[in-house]
């Protein structure tokens, strides 16, 4: 599959503060990045964010109890400069969005779960065929 879902990416940048997004894939390859990003910065950026999603589900029994093992729902990391935000979007590709220290954590992560939904939906849809093409 080789859809162009950039485009889809930038909508999560609509929110105030939003930075940049990006798609990764489980295996830390860059799947789509929206436009602010470098292609170089955000295949670094890709790897590192399926390192850190894997981390998170190592630790996940951290915050369960005994013989329980939590669900893996997003990680969160905070910088002095802002935040960063990851979650899954589907079978093995996950989401993650930078933003400044002033965004709204409710409406960026709302707004995260809406393009992951669009994504799905992008994602496992087939190729559409031209209906003038003949065989």
């Amino acid at each position: 599959m080789n859809y162009d879902l950039s485009w889809m990416l930038d909508s999560a940048l609509e929110v105030p503060e939003a930075q940049h997004a990006i798609l990764v894939s489980a295996d830390g390859l860059l799947m789509a990045r929206s436009k602010g990003v470098g292609r170089d910065h955000a295949d670094t950026v890709a790897a590192a964010m399926s390192g850190m999603q894997s981390l998170s589900r190592t630790v996940a029994d951290f915050c369960g109890s005994p013989g329980e093992r939590p669900q893996w729902r997003q990680t969160l990391v905070e910088f002095d400069h802002g935040w960063v935000f990851l979650i899954s979007a589907g079978e093995g590709a996950y989401l993650a969005v930078s933003a400044s220290p002033d965004v709204d954590m409710a409406e960026i992560t709302f707004r995260m779960q809406q393009l992951v939904g669009q994504l799905g939906k992008a994602l496992t849809s087939p190729p559409r065929e031209r209906a003038d093409i003949q065989p």
